[in-house]
């Protein structure tokens, strides 16, 4: 076991251990998700004990990669996420976990981790910007494109 490799046995039932595409690490990307607004709050990583804790406990655990160590999202911050549903993508390689956030996802104090640096706003405001460089906002591309 290395210090970036949290456990090297899993606790999952067989048959999740064996889909999971995990990354040099033992890690899956963690994604959590308002179940019911659909807003993308933050990102964490689990390995096998980790998403083993958040589905038999019903609350989301994560590996700390800064830490080495396990923490329960809400233990030190009352911000809790109480888990809805936790679901694998196609490829086997990233979790989505669908939570009932209690306050602030971000550990900065907002609600979610996603909504300080913008890189792109949406394409309504996008498209309204190319139309005032060549009319290319009507979702066509311009000619010679």
């Amino acid at each position: 076991m290395t210090s970036s490799s949290p456990r090297p046995s899993s606790p999952l039932a067989p048959e999740i251990a064996a889909r999971l595409k995990r990354s040099a690490d033992g890690l899956l990307p963690a994604i959590a998700q308002q179940y019911d607004t659909g807003e993308v709050l933050m990102l964490g990583w689990m390995d096998d004990e980790a998403l083993h804790r958040t589905l038999t406990t019903g609350r989301c655990t994560y590996w700390s990669r800064s830490r080495q160590e396990y923490w329960i999202k809400g233990d030190t911050s009352g911000h809790f996420q109480w888990v809805k549903s936790v679901a694998l993508d196609c490829d086997a390689d990233t979790v989505l976990v669908k939570v009932d956030q209690v306050g602030a996802a971000c550990h900065t104090g907002a609600r979610t981790c996603f909504d300080a640096d913008v890189l792109l706003a949406e394409a309504d405001e996008a498209a309204e910007g190319a139309e005032g460089a060549g009319g290319a906002g009507s979702g066509e591309p311009a000619a010679g494109q």
